[in-house]
């Protein structure tokens, strides 16, 4: 992203062990060191993907399913993979399941893409027989009383489809491990009126393994106090290499973006970086009004903008004090697809859409063209002025993750695709993007409610629901996809 510098990522670890059958070995010359060929070649295409890695070898008989379990528990692994090199009986994998509660995905890529039939041999169709035990190995999981692990097939050269799956679990690997090491910050509380936001931190972290660390609106303050007009200067230059300031459009609550009202965004972005960073945080939600016509307003009332570079690099932060969007927003970080804090504008009956947004802040790094600045005399519904920021996320596919609670004290995924589609947007300092949701948008939004949403929710790009489902079922979450 220009001029922010993105965090650096976090490595998901990730276990992979191969199952073959001990009795072939003797009988076929070679299978052995073809099978272990071909898991190295498997192990190569994931570490592709800036995971860290941790070779468990081949399983090929109940003796050896038996001695890997502890390996594994002690790896405190995210996910693993589970090599179906050729058949393998389920005594190789029976007490690996049972033992486990970590996310397992069965991998058949045989290395031919079909048998050369007027010359096969057993030995050939051994070489591929990697679908033979999936049925078997899922039968035997569900009667140790586990959900069926996930299957990819394909080939093991030249097939994106496969590829494109590993990368999938792998990412989704990277969200797991991320979510039970995050450090998620937490200053105020939510608008007292909007009776969704409210969350149990306990139950966060029962459910997800994060912290929640409560934090002061002071710690903040502090740091403005402390920041040094060089720095000031050195983020304003970055702010304004990286934002549009455009004249004042049709809102008569906007303005061009005033000196002053830059002066203390930038001032704040450097004591919110500070303060991200000494705090060792991975998001933050606030929400903190302070006393009228205090520094300590002016400041909590102004992190927009330094809330929204922070976004965009990596560390979601969340309005309104909406822990749960919070944690959507990360979730989406992680899986590479954004993640801006949203709710519903009105609609366009016209053209059958809904406007998609929020008064910030916002994932700058998924914004379609140059995102926009404007002073605003007032910020509607809260108080305070200052600068806000204003764009649409890229145009095509995104998703939409709200993270809601039920009356049970559970928690719930409810997610979407739609489109977001091309036009302009209010010029009100605000994002806002054009949300088209088949089959039409009275019908979706009809659809959406009726799952007990929070009105927020994290907007990202790309078609990603099935993903989203997934995480929530290895996390023993309900998630249902609206359609």
């Amino acid at each position: 992203m220009k001029n922010f510098n993105r965090r650096e990522k976090t490595r998901p670890r990730i276990g992979v062990f191969g199952v073959g059958y001990a009795k072939y070995w003797p009988q076929f010359e070679g299978l052995y060191q073809q099978m272990l060929d071909k898991q190295a070649v498997f192990i190569e295409k994931v570490k592709t993907y800036d995971i860290e890695l941790f070779e468990f070898g081949m399983v090929d008989d109940v003796m050896g399913a038996y001695a890997l379990v502890p390996k594994l528990q002690a790896g405190n692994l995210d996910l693993i993979f589970c090599d179906m090199l050729t058949y393998a009986t389920s005594s190789t994998f029976g007490a690996i399941i049972r033992a486990l509660d970590i996310p397992m995905v069965l991998v058949a890529l045989q290395p031919d893409k079909a048998l050369d039939y007027g010359r096969a041999s057993t030995h050939q169709q051994l070489y591929n027989d990697d679908i033979c035990s999936l049925p078997e190995f899922t039968g035997v999981a569900v009667r140790m009383g586990k959900k069926a692990p996930d299957v990819i097939i394909g080939t093991l050269h030249d097939d994106p489809a496969a590829e494109e799956e590993i990368k999938k679990y792998c990412d989704i690997a990277r969200v797991l491990h991320d979510l039970k090491t995050a450090r998620i910050g937490h200053i105020g509380h939510p608008i007292e009126a909007m009776l969704d936001m409210h969350s149990d931190a306990t139950m966060l972290t029962a459910h997800f393994g994060l912290h929640i660390v409560q934090c002061e609106a002071h710690e903040i303050v502090n740091k403005y106090n402390e920041v040094s007009s060089a720095a000031v200067d050195y983020e304003k230059d970055k702010i304004l290499g990286f934002f549009d300031t455009p004249d004042p459009v049709s809102d008569p609550i906007s303005e061009k973006l005033r000196d002053t009202d830059l002066e203390v965004a930038a001032r704040v972005s450097v004591a919110l970086h500070t303060f991200v960073r000494e705090k060792n945080l991975t998001g933050l939600a606030y929400y903190y009004e302070g006393e009228e016509n205090s520094l300590t307003r002016q400041v909590m009332t102004n992190l927009i903008v330094g809330n929204s570079l922070l976004t965009g690099a990596g560390f979601p932060m969340c309005g309104e004090s909406d822990l749960k969007c919070c944690i959507a927003m990360l979730i989406m970080e992680r899986l590479g697809i954004g993640g801006s804090f949203a709710e519903f504008h009105p609609v366009d009956f016209q053209e059958n859409f809904v406007l998609v947004g929020h008064d910030g802040p916002h994932n700058i790094s998924i914004a379609e063209g140059q995102p926009v600045l404007r002073s605003l005399k007032k910020y509607h519904g809260k108080p305070g002025f200052g600068a806000g920021v204003e764009f649409k996320i890229k145009e095509g596919p995104i998703t939409m993750l709200s993270i809601t609670s039920t009356y049970e004290g559970k928690i719930k995924f409810v997610i979407a695709e739609g489109m977001s589609v091309e036009g302009p947007i209010p010029p009100t300092g605000n994002t806002n993007t054009r949300g088209y949701f088949k089959p039409d948008v009275r019908t979706f939004l009809k659809k959406w409610v009726k799952e007990g949403p929070t009105h927020h929710f994290a907007l990202g790009i790309g078609h990603h629901a099935q993903t989203l489902k997934k995480i929530g079922e290895y996390l023993a979450i309900e998630a249902v996809i609206v359609e």
